[in-house]
Protein backbone atom coordinates (compact mmCIF):
# COMPACT_ATOMS: atom_id res chain seq x y z
CA UNK A 1 0.00 0.00 0.00
CA UNK A 2 1.26 3.47 -0.88
CA UNK A 3 2.02 5.55 2.23
CA UNK A 4 -0.54 8.27 3.00
CA UNK A 5 2.23 10.80 3.54
CA UNK A 6 5.06 11.94 1.28
CA UNK A 7 7.86 14.06 2.70
CA UNK A 8 10.17 15.85 0.27
CA UNK A 9 13.49 17.34 1.34
CA UNK A 10 17.16 17.34 0.44
CA UNK A 11 19.29 14.26 1.08
CA UNK A 12 20.26 15.36 4.58
CA UNK A 13 18.79 15.66 8.06
CA UNK A 14 18.30 19.41 8.53
CA UNK A 15 14.81 20.84 8.87
CA UNK A 16 13.12 17.56 7.91
CA UNK A 17 14.70 15.30 10.50
CA UNK A 18 12.26 16.01 13.30
CA UNK A 19 9.43 15.24 10.88
CA UNK A 20 11.07 11.87 10.19
CA UNK A 21 11.56 11.33 13.95
CA UNK A 22 7.87 11.94 14.57
CA UNK A 23 6.76 9.64 11.77
CA UNK A 24 8.97 6.90 13.17
CA UNK A 25 8.05 7.48 16.80
CA UNK A 26 4.34 7.48 15.95
CA UNK A 27 4.62 4.38 13.78
CA UNK A 28 3.26 6.35 10.83
CA UNK A 29 4.24 5.10 7.38
CA UNK A 30 5.61 7.73 5.02
CA UNK A 31 7.58 8.07 1.81
CA UNK A 32 10.92 9.76 2.43
CA UNK A 33 11.63 11.54 -0.85
CA UNK A 34 15.14 12.97 -1.02
CA UNK A 35 16.31 15.20 -3.82
CA UNK A 36 19.74 16.42 -4.84
CA UNK A 37 20.85 20.03 -5.16
CA UNK A 38 20.95 19.46 -8.91
CA UNK A 39 17.29 18.40 -8.96
CA UNK A 40 16.11 21.31 -6.83
CA UNK A 41 15.99 24.11 -9.46
CA UNK A 42 13.54 22.17 -11.62
CA UNK A 43 11.33 21.41 -8.61
CA UNK A 44 11.49 24.76 -6.83
CA UNK A 45 8.85 26.58 -8.88
CA UNK A 46 6.42 23.70 -8.29
CA UNK A 47 6.49 24.10 -4.51
CA UNK A 48 4.01 26.37 -2.68
CA UNK A 49 6.59 28.88 -1.46
CA UNK A 50 9.81 27.85 -3.18
CA UNK A 51 11.42 26.00 -0.31
CA UNK A 52 11.68 22.62 1.39
CA UNK A 53 10.56 20.52 3.16
CA UNK A 54 6.97 20.00 2.11
CA UNK A 55 4.49 17.31 3.05
CA UNK A 56 1.87 15.74 0.77
CA UNK A 57 -1.28 14.08 2.13
CA UNK A 58 -4.51 13.21 0.33
CA UNK A 59 -3.67 15.45 -2.61
CA UNK A 60 -2.77 18.45 -0.45
CA UNK A 61 0.66 19.99 0.09
CA UNK A 62 1.82 21.95 3.13
CA UNK A 63 5.15 23.55 3.96
CA UNK A 64 6.93 24.88 7.08
CA UNK A 65 8.75 22.22 9.05
CA UNK A 66 7.68 23.40 12.52
CA UNK A 67 4.01 23.47 11.53
CA UNK A 68 4.31 19.95 10.15
CA UNK A 69 6.02 18.82 13.37
CA UNK A 70 3.25 20.38 15.45
CA UNK A 71 0.66 18.44 13.46
CA UNK A 72 2.57 15.16 13.77
CA UNK A 73 3.29 15.80 17.43
CA UNK A 74 -0.46 15.67 18.07
CA UNK A 75 -0.89 12.47 16.06
CA UNK A 76 2.05 10.83 17.86
CA UNK A 77 0.64 11.80 21.28
CA UNK A 78 3.59 14.07 22.02
CA UNK A 79 1.49 17.20 22.45
CA UNK A 80 -1.23 18.13 24.94
CA UNK A 81 -4.98 18.68 24.95
CA UNK A 82 -4.43 21.83 26.97
CA UNK A 83 -3.86 25.06 25.01
CA UNK A 84 -1.49 26.55 27.58
CA UNK A 85 0.64 23.41 27.68
CA UNK A 86 0.85 23.42 23.90
CA UNK A 87 1.93 27.04 24.11
CA UNK A 88 4.74 25.97 26.45
CA UNK A 89 5.87 23.39 23.89
CA UNK A 90 5.65 25.89 21.04
CA UNK A 91 7.64 28.46 22.99
CA UNK A 92 10.52 26.03 23.49
CA UNK A 93 10.48 24.92 19.85
CA UNK A 94 10.48 28.50 18.59
CA UNK A 95 13.41 29.27 20.89
CA UNK A 96 15.40 26.37 19.45
CA UNK A 97 14.44 27.49 15.94
CA UNK A 98 15.75 30.98 16.67
CA UNK A 99 19.00 29.53 17.96
CA UNK A 100 19.38 27.33 14.89
CA UNK A 101 18.79 30.34 12.65
CA UNK A 102 21.86 32.02 14.15
CA UNK A 103 24.11 29.25 12.83
CA UNK A 104 22.33 29.13 9.47
CA UNK A 105 22.99 32.84 8.96
CA UNK A 106 26.70 32.20 9.38
CA UNK A 107 27.03 28.99 7.40
CA UNK A 108 24.74 29.69 4.44
CA UNK A 109 24.03 33.41 4.20
CA UNK A 110 27.23 35.29 4.96
CA UNK A 111 29.67 35.30 2.03
CA UNK A 112 32.42 37.57 3.32
CA UNK A 113 35.07 35.36 4.98
CA UNK A 114 36.08 37.92 7.58
CA UNK A 115 32.51 38.67 8.62
CA UNK A 116 31.68 34.96 8.63
CA UNK A 117 34.56 34.31 11.05
CA UNK A 118 33.48 37.13 13.37
CA UNK A 119 29.83 36.04 13.31
CA UNK A 120 30.73 32.42 14.02
CA UNK A 121 32.90 33.39 16.99
CA UNK A 122 30.09 35.49 18.41
CA UNK A 123 27.61 32.67 17.93
CA UNK A 124 29.85 30.09 19.59
CA UNK A 125 31.04 32.31 22.43
CA UNK A 126 27.94 34.36 23.20
CA UNK A 127 24.67 33.56 21.45
CA UNK A 128 24.57 29.74 21.62
CA UNK A 129 25.93 29.53 25.21
CA UNK A 130 23.26 32.01 26.28
CA UNK A 131 20.54 29.82 24.79
CA UNK A 132 22.03 26.55 26.04
CA UNK A 133 22.51 27.83 29.59
CA UNK A 134 18.84 28.78 29.76
CA UNK A 135 17.64 25.55 28.12
CA UNK A 136 19.84 23.58 30.50
CA UNK A 137 17.98 25.17 33.41
CA UNK A 138 14.62 24.46 31.76
CA UNK A 139 15.43 20.76 31.44
CA UNK A 140 16.60 20.60 35.04
CA UNK A 141 13.27 22.03 36.21
CA UNK A 142 11.16 19.80 33.93
CA UNK A 143 12.12 16.33 35.10
CA UNK A 144 14.77 15.97 32.39
CA UNK A 145 12.62 17.27 29.53
CA UNK A 146 12.06 20.60 27.79
CA UNK A 147 8.39 21.02 28.63
CA UNK A 148 5.59 19.67 30.80
CA UNK A 149 7.88 17.37 32.79
CA UNK A 150 7.52 14.62 30.18
CA UNK A 151 8.48 13.69 26.64
CA UNK A 152 6.97 16.01 24.04
CA UNK A 153 7.67 16.76 20.42
CA UNK A 154 9.85 19.65 21.61
CA UNK A 155 12.38 17.08 22.82
CA UNK A 156 12.43 15.32 19.46
CA UNK A 157 12.78 18.67 17.72
CA UNK A 158 15.75 19.61 19.88
CA UNK A 159 17.52 16.27 19.41
CA UNK A 160 16.94 16.32 15.66
CA UNK A 161 18.88 19.60 15.56
CA UNK A 162 21.81 18.39 17.70
CA UNK A 163 23.98 17.08 14.82
CA UNK A 164 23.72 20.50 13.18
CA UNK A 165 24.88 22.23 16.34
CA UNK A 166 27.77 19.77 16.65
CA UNK A 167 28.73 20.42 13.04
CA UNK A 168 28.65 24.17 13.56
CA UNK A 169 30.77 23.94 16.72
CA UNK A 170 33.18 21.39 15.28
CA UNK A 171 32.66 18.96 18.17
CA UNK A 172 30.43 18.02 21.08
CA UNK A 173 28.66 21.30 21.75
CA UNK A 174 26.85 19.86 24.78
CA UNK A 175 29.90 18.94 26.83
CA UNK A 176 29.21 21.74 29.34
CA UNK A 177 25.47 21.07 29.52
CA UNK A 178 24.84 17.71 31.22
CA UNK A 179 21.05 17.99 31.31
CA UNK A 180 20.81 18.71 27.59
CA UNK A 181 23.29 15.94 26.86
CA UNK A 182 21.28 13.48 28.96
CA UNK A 183 18.10 14.50 27.15
CA UNK A 184 19.75 13.89 23.81
CA UNK A 185 20.90 10.45 24.94
CA UNK A 186 17.43 9.61 26.27
CA UNK A 187 15.64 10.55 23.06
CA UNK A 188 18.19 8.80 20.85
CA UNK A 189 17.66 5.65 22.95
CA UNK A 190 13.91 5.50 22.25
CA UNK A 191 13.46 2.29 20.27
CA UNK A 192 11.89 3.85 17.16
CA UNK A 193 14.38 6.72 17.09
CA UNK A 194 17.34 4.45 17.78
CA UNK A 195 16.37 2.19 14.88
CA UNK A 196 15.84 5.15 12.55
CA UNK A 197 19.27 6.58 13.41
CA UNK A 198 20.75 3.16 12.67
CA UNK A 199 19.21 2.80 9.20
CA UNK A 200 18.82 6.39 7.95
CA UNK A 201 20.98 7.61 5.05
CA UNK A 202 24.26 9.01 6.31
CA UNK A 203 24.87 12.74 6.18
CA UNK A 204 26.77 15.33 8.21
CA UNK A 205 23.62 16.94 9.60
Amino acid sequence: MTPAYKLTYFDRQGAAECIRFLFKYGGIDFEDIRITKEEWPALKHKTPFGHLPFLEHKGKIVTESVSICRYLGKIANLASNDDWENLEIDSIVDTIYDMRYQSIKVVRMEQDASRKKTMKEKSLNEIIPNYFTRLEAVVEKNNGYLALGRLTWADLYFVSMCPGFDYFAGGDVFEKYPNLKALRTKVEALSAIKEWIRVRPQSEY
